[in-house]
């Protein structure tokens, strides 16, 4: 199995840490006056989206896990797991809550997600990076609420609040980044 050093680390970078999957989500590499060079890194967990920092060592080596996306369409929730579909197969798979904690707040129904497999078993799931979706609900603008740069908050029809420019309003479709949870663009 291949191995990450830590001359390899960088962000994005999956590694091993006790038999858990982690993706690199922020790095450094230190090297204090007095001592071996060291990395310093905040890890995202592939199994419960919790961060953590480690620090990396020279020698210090990890496998890589290997990982695989599937492409499935989310159908419902079903009061205890959110039900997916495979395009292919047309098989039903459950996954838990916590499994999908970051991304369920970007479900809605038909969207095509991706599932993340680990061992050949569904451990997590990712939204599109980019959606269009409809405000249900946001403050009306007043005379006066234009100067650049304010924001105001839109729940949007999947339960997701995002910070909106002010000429934005309820029934607008817009363009929102999923990883970052912003606003990009209102859609014509």
């Amino acid at each position: 199995m291949a191995t990450v050093s830590m001359s390899d680390i960088k962000k994005g970078v999956r590694l091993i840490i006790g038999e858990v999957p982690y993706r690199v989500v922020e790095f450094q590499h230190v090297k204090p006056g007095k001592g071996a060079a060291f990395v310093r890194m905040k890890v995202k967990s592939f199994l419960n989206s919790k961060v953590v920092d480690k620090t990396v060592h020279a020698g210090d080596k990890f496998e890589i896990p290997e990982i695989t996306y599937k492409t499935m369409q989310y159908l419902y929730d079903d009061g205890e797991q959110y039900q997916f579909m495979d395009n292919e197969t047309y098989e039903q798979l459950g996954l838990s809550y916590e499994q999908c904690d970051d991304a369920s707040k970007w479900f809605k129904d038909g969207i095509n997600v991706d599932i993340i497999f680990y061992k050949n078993k569904a451990i997590s799931v990712t939204a599109p990076e980019v959606m269009e979706l409809v405000i249900t609900d946001t403050p009306p603008n007043f005379k006066g609420d234009t100067s650049s740069g304010s924001k105001k908050p839109a729940t949007l029809e999947t339960g997701a609040i995002v910070q909106v420019p002010y000429h934005v309003l309820e029934g607008d479709t817009i363009r929102v980044n999923t990883v970052e949870c912003e606003y990009l663009e209102k859609v014509k």
